[in-house]
């Protein structure tokens, strides 16, 4: 048997697995972990758990929550750049199953005289 994402709930977005990265490392924070077994733990560099752990120590586990974007907003709402990258992993899946180009006939390079 082989595990099916289900349907009913949607995978999580960078952003929001950046966000469940951070509120974890801050409850290892609590639990006393080294900052080397959290980076291990969650998969992720050693500078990154310790500027985590800054903002745990100023802001709480509050202070590691996503915060809202800034700047020029989005072009594309989330189904738009879903459908883009369905279409470019069929892309790629179709350049994989054919070659780049022509076959060769060699008569470009042929000199006539």
């Amino acid at each position: 048997m082989s595990f099916k994402p289900s349907s009913v709930v949607p995978p999580l977005t960078r952003p929001q697995l950046a966000e469940a990265r951070r509120v974890r490392a801050a409850e290892l924070f609590d639990q006393g972990r080294s900052g080397a077994e959290i980076a291990r733990m969650l998969g992720v560099s050693e500078e990154s758990v310790r500027r985590g752990r800054r903002v745990w120590e100023e802001g709480g586990a509050d202070g590691l929550r996503r915060r809202p974007a800034t700047g020029r907003p989005p072009k594309l709402d989330d189904a738009q750049v879903e459908r883009v990258r369905a279409a470019l992993e069929q892309g790629a899946q179709a350049m994989v199953s054919r070659p780049i180009c022509g076959p060769w006939s060699g008569s470009a390079w042929s000199s006539s005289g």
